[in-house]
């Protein structure tokens, strides 16, 4: 039997957000047989508002960042019909429309836990899941292969070590996961810590019901507003410019930020430490608004607690009622163990941040974080995936792969400001590449 024609053990897929239910419809396009596990009782992971799965960070106001266009599968685009940067709910439902026109809704087990993954004697994986809300037992399936489609926004990572004195504020301390709405800051004085895009979502939500609203930053940003001479910005980002060298990318955008909204220092905001693309872009088109407007006080990182006051490195206070932590998420997998991935400080060591070197059968599918959208590179990842599961593509040696994590931990580290934010940090258009030159040359012949 010839390699393409051969068919493949059975795989799973845990999740069934906008990662798992590509890799989903993929793999079925593929004729891979496969099971997909869901905690929640719908699809959408992340973008699901209140997602009974318990640990969507999605906000009531969340609209997506990418224009839609930059964030559709290209197996099923977006309605022309949405807005240019659609709302969760708009996504999630697209997400629904996608899963009943490929027929995956049936294909997918919803409130069900993947508790446990284990490396199988002989080769495979065995997976234990668990029903929710029912009165089961664990079940254990074995697996020839496992997508990982988890997501990598929902475990907080919470300021390490806690700031001195946090312990006794007596005040409300969250992180952005928790937020939900405006309400619970209304009239308080509130303090937002960071500055990537949902603090600045909050900060600006904020500034408009409560009675003060600071925003506290460790480094300053370069602020990207969502639409530039009249289109939304990553369509001009979209071009051969796009995909030409990194300083003419830098220049290229610089220049156009300079033009669209002068400097950020004018609006308050400290300079940055690092040039424009070298860490992953704030995007606001209020942020800038309000600061201009004096409805929003920047401050430096916090330094300490003292009873209500919180003090910043700048040796100033204010009293607060309300801190709110947006320092991001670690990246987690509390169903593998730490001898098949420990995933420390964020890092892991994955070739072309999909395959695990060690564990052969074992995959991730969107385990990035792109200047762009995560959606149709998990596709590309998926079509990769489809193709080694069914001999189409054979994966290199393990010491080639790990020679390669090697090189791209290098161009990270040169690349990006050094934060636990771009350890999964990848360029789109280069990414992408990457994959389909991965698909060409290692296809069997």
């Amino acid at each position: 039997m010839s390699p393409a024609s051969s068919r493949p053990g059975r795989a799973c897929i845990i999740g069934a957000g906008s990662s798992g239910i590509i890799a989903a419809q993929v793999l079925d396009a593929a004729g891979v047989p496969f099971d997909c596990f869901e905690m929640g009782s719908e699809v959408g992971g992340n973008w699901r508002y209140d997602n009974d799965n318990g640990v969507s960070s999605a906000y009531r106001s969340l609209h997506i960042n990418t224009s839609r266009q930059a964030m559709e599968y290209a197996a099923y685009p977006m309605p022309e019909s949405l807005p240019d940067y659609p709302s969760h709910w708009q996504i999630a439902a697209y997400f629904d429309d996608f899963v009943d026109h490929f027929g995956l809704r049936e294909k997918i087990t919803f409130r069900t836990e993947v508790v446990k993954v284990a490396p199988a004697d002989g080769g495979g994986y065995d997976v234990t899941v668990r029903r929710i809300g029912k009165r089961s037992e664990p079940e254990t399936r074995h697996y020839e292969h496992v997508l990982v489609a988890n997501g990598h926004h929902w475990d907080p990572r919470w300021p390490e070590p806690s700031f001195p004195g946090a312990e006794t504020f007596p005040g409300v301390q969250q992180h952005a996961h928790y937020y939900r709405t405006p309400d619970e800051l209304a009239g308080k004085r509130v303090v937002v810590l960071g500055i990537g895009n949902s603090a600045t979502d909050i900060a600006v939500e904020s500034s408009r019901v409560a009675k003060e609203t600071y925003l506290a930053m460790r480094r300053g940003a370069h602020i990207v507003p969502k639409f530039m001479f009249g289109m939304p910005t990553d369509h001009l980002t979209d071009s051969p410019l796009a995909r030409g060298p990194l300083f003419l990318q830098k220049l290229g955008m610089a220049a156009m930020l300079r033009i669209a909204q002068g400097r950020v220092t004018d609006y308050g905001l400290p300079e940055p430490d690092h040039k424009v693309l070298e860490a992953h872009p704030t995007v606001s088109d209020d942020l800038l608004t309000r600061l201009g407007h004096g409805d929003i006080t920047v401050k430096p990182n916090i330094d300490r607690f003292e009873g209500s006051k919180v003090f910043f490195t700048d040796g100033s206070a204010v009293e607060a009622d309300v801190v709110v932590y947006c320092t991001g998420y670690k990246v987690s997998f509390p169903f593998l163990g730490d001898d098949v991935v420990h995933a420390e400080d964020n890092h892991v060591d994955l070739y072309r941040r999909v395959v695990s070197p060690d564990h052969p059968g074992l995959y991730f599918i969107g385990l990035i974080q792109p200047i762009g959208a995560v959606m149709p590179l998990a596709e590309e990842q998926a079509h990769w995936v489809a193709e080694v599961l069914t001999g189409r593509v054979e994966l290199p040696p393990p010491a080639e792969m790990r020679a390669q994590i090697a090189s791209y931990d290098e161009a990270l580290r040169k690349r990006y400001v050094a934060s636990k934010r771009h350890t999964i940090q990848v360029d789109a258009h280069k990414y992408r590449a990457e994959l389909r030159r991965e698909r060409k040359e290692h296809a069997r012949r």
